[in-house]
């Protein structure tokens, strides 16, 4: 049965579907009026948004919507102008070592790997453990074989990232990104820089993640990602949530005119 929409006094508002409220206690991520300006640019215009435990909540939306600068402000590559985000109940700290900590429990995985390229695989993935979690080095090492193992990479463990394919690459990085026990997981359209055959054997460990229950937040153009693996479809145009509804819904009932327009040109791309 359809939501009733609600005026939202500061103009129109998403479309929510079920989306969970301020005070959900299972809320890890949270973001209350977060607004972010480039310059005279408006890129996130009071951004109301919370994500569960275990949950998958994919962001899509045309270019230049927010949906990297929303992800990158949860764990603070951006800044904010006004509004708050949590953490498992904190807010984001400003500098410093509770920023690096907190970072430690963010995952981000990036368009462009950003693996250190004079260190091995293995030391990509042991570096963070050890200087951050504190880990001595065979623990750390044991912890990224394992991880490495698990998104299909294992054999790369003493090469060097220029002599992985880009899914190779993008693997690594996220068995790093792993390796620190993140609460959390943002991936800011990590297939976007991959060959077409390549994008697929990211997205499947990225599948694993979801089926695992790890929380994610995923900036994708990767449609069938979205059906397939989201709990949430997040859809932003012009730096704001505009629907909010789970992939049946909004793939198969649109809401708004926004929507359908942008679903009908990647859609029948």
């Amino acid at each position: 049965m359809p939501v009733p929409e609600v005026p939202d006094p500061k103009g129109p508002g998403p479309d929510r579907g079920d989306a969970p409220g301020p005070d959900d206690g299972d809320a890890l991520v949270v973001l209350r009026r977060v607004d972010k300006h480039f310059g005279t640019l408006h890129v996130l215009r009071s951004i109301d948004l919370t994500i569960r435990r275990g949950e998958v909540v994919v962001v899509i939306g045309p270019s230049g919507s927010g949906k990297s600068t929303l992800c990158r402000a949860i764990n603070r590559l951006e800044t904010i102008d006004s509004g708050e985000i949590r953490i498992d109940g904190r807010p984001l700290p400003a500098e410093g070592r509770e920023l690096a900590r907190l970072r430690a429990d963010v995952g981000m995985v990036f368009q462009s790997f950003n693996l250190f390229a004079h260190k091995t695989v293995l030391d990509n993935v042991t570096l963070g453990q050890i200087k951050v979690r504190k880990k001595d080095r065979k623990a750390a090492e044991e912890r990224a074989r394992t991880l490495l193992d698990r998104v299909g990479v294992a054999a790369q463990a003493d090469k060097y990232p220029a002599q992985l394919s880009g899914g190779q690459q993008q693997r690594v990085a996220i068995a790093r990104a792993l390796a620190m026990d993140p609460k959390v997981m943002l991936f800011d359209e990590p297939t976007s820089a991959l060959d077409p055959e390549m994008i697929n054997e990211v997205l499947e460990v990225m599948r694993q993640l979801a089926q695992e229950g790890m929380t994610m937040v995923v900036v994708t153009h990767e449609m069938g990602f979205a059906r397939s693996a989201a709990n949430r479809v997040v859809f932003m145009a012009d730096g704001r949530i505009v629907e909010e509804t789970t992939p049946d819904e909004f793939f198969g009932n649109p809401r708004t005119a926004r929507a359908r327009d942008f679903l009908s040109k990647i859609l029948h791309h």
